[in-house]
């Protein structure tokens, strides 16, 4: 625009921005607000495995004490081993190695035990504690062997543990015990002396698996599991620990604590 006198009309100029100041910004005045940046992300710090050294110790000192390990449980295929692993949940091997005989002389494979009744399962396998969940599960689990794998045991961690009443543990012990498949079977024993000799910190027997699985050669996995349970069984025991007589002392942190002062 001019004015009266034909100057064209001058825009104030701009004030100078004072150094360290930032420019107006925001919806209101035509900018975009810039988002605040992300803070770094935290490191997570993993909580430190035993030493290598302390762990083939305790190898080495366990196959010199138990050089021949092999279940207690009696049995002459896997349809056997199946049907006495899940009796022996909260029973002694011992008292399942009395009752298999005359169940299996009844029920000799898995089409059999699937074709039998609830009641007469139960009967055979009454002393064994929780025997109808026991039977629930065992004529379940010959049901699937049926309709599933003609009647045979399946070799693989996934199959087994798919039939009805069969969970790792159970898996694990046919796989090391009847097919010579590595597997690590978490007990109460080792999972005891898993927390005892601090090779895990877990209580769950899954986690407690994975980290002996870390810890331990593969192949040794059948026969550590093996180990721990005879060691448990004998010296490392749950309530009065004979510390004393444990050769595995000098390799356990819980020693000091758990013997008598």
């Amino acid at each position: 625009m001019r004015d009266a006198r034909g100057k064209a009309e001058q825009k104030p100029a701009a004030r100078p921005r004072t150094p360290g100041t930032r420019p107006r910004g925001g919806a209101a005045h035509g900018g975009a607000r810039r988002p605040p940046a992300a803070a770094p992300a935290r490191r997570v710090q993993r909580a430190p495995g035993p030493p290598p050294k302390r762990v083939r110790a305790i190898l080495r000192i366990l196959r010199r004490l138990y050089p021949q390990v092999r279940t207690a449980l009696e049995f002459r295929n896997p349809f056997e081993l199946l049907i006495a692993t899940v009796l022996s949940a909260q029973c002694t091997d011992e008292r399942v190695n009395q009752v298999t005989p005359a169940f299996f002389a009844r029920f000799p494979d898995a089409a059999a035990l699937a074709g039998g009744t609830r009641d007469e399962i139960e009967r055979l396998i009454y002393t064994t504690g929780f025997f109808r969940n026991k039977a629930k599960s065992l004529h379940g689990a010959a049901e699937a062997l049926v309709a599933r794998h003609g009647g045979r045991v399946p070799e693989s961690l996934e199959e087994l543990v798919a039939l009805p009443g069969i969970g790792r543990k159970t898996a694990n012990v046919i796989l090391g015990s009847a097919f010579g498949l590595p597997g690590i079977t978490v007990d109460t024993h080792v999972g005891r002396l898993a927390r005892r000799l601090e090779l895990s910190a877990a209580d769950a027997p899954e986690k407690i698996e994975t980290d002996l699985a870390g810890l331990l050669p593969r192949k040794e996995w059948t026969a550590i599991s093996l180990r721990l349970i005879e060691h448990g069984r004998r010296v490392c025991l749950a309530r009065k620990p004979r510390c004393t007589e444990c050769a595995l002392l000098p390799h356990c942190p819980s020693g000091s604590r758990l013997s008598p002062r």
